[in-house]
């Protein structure tokens, strides 16, 4: 249990270097009943959409059976999700957030997150990278996954963008050469 405690702080700590060097305004950690928490990476987690669906977001990494340490309601590490990779989740007043932290060049190059979408829902890729959730009979964007972004350590900015692979969104970072830890931020919110 000490390992899971350490890693989860050593998790925390990387990434609120990067984001409280990055400067920009960030999606506020916030209690939202809206969002439902799975027990493991894997279940990963239920998030509402604007006219009133939950859409599925699961996470598909090596070791997705991870069962988190849970901070507080809002905030959960998951600690060696896959080779030398931690997942930091937060509940945002709209949505998600999924800061994936790499701690070294062993670490996967792509990070997949299935997604279960409502009745009557697509993804739809936006020019700005990311990906609207879109009702189809309206074609209203009634969710969205934000273009990722990703940085490092000396606070460079990584290519980092996605791909949709059948059910799944697939986020790529090119994180080689970089000065790690490397924080990548996926996040949707309704």
């Amino acid at each position: 249990m000490r390992h899971a405690r350490d890693g989860a702080a050593a998790a925390m700590s990387a990434a609120s270097r990067v984001l409280v060097a990055r400067g920009k305004s960030e999606p506020q950690e916030v209690e939202n009943p809206d969002v439902a928490w799975g027990h493991r990476a894997r279940d990963g987690v239920w998030v509402p959409t604007k006219d009133g669906q939950r859409i599925h977001i699961g996470v598909d990494l090596t070791a997705a059976e991870t069962v988190p340490q849970v901070l507080r309601p809002t905030l959960r590490v998951f600690v060696g999700v896959d080779v030398d990779t931690d997942l930091v989740a937060q509940t945002t007043a709209h949505g998600v957030r999924l800061l994936t932290v790499v701690h070294g060049p062993n670490a996967p190059m792509e990070f997949r997150f299935p997604i279960s979408l409502g009745d009557g829902l697509a993804l739809e890729a936006m020019p700005s990278g990311g990906y609207d959730v879109v009702h189809l009979r309206y074609g209203a964007t009634v969710g969205r996954f934000y273009n990722p972004w990703a940085g490092d350590s000396m606070f460079r900015q990584i290519k980092s963008d996605y791909v949709l692979d059948g059910p799944a969104i697939v986020m790529r970072v090119q994180h080689e050469g970089a000065t790690y830890p490397v924080i990548a931020d996926p996040s949707y919110a309704r």
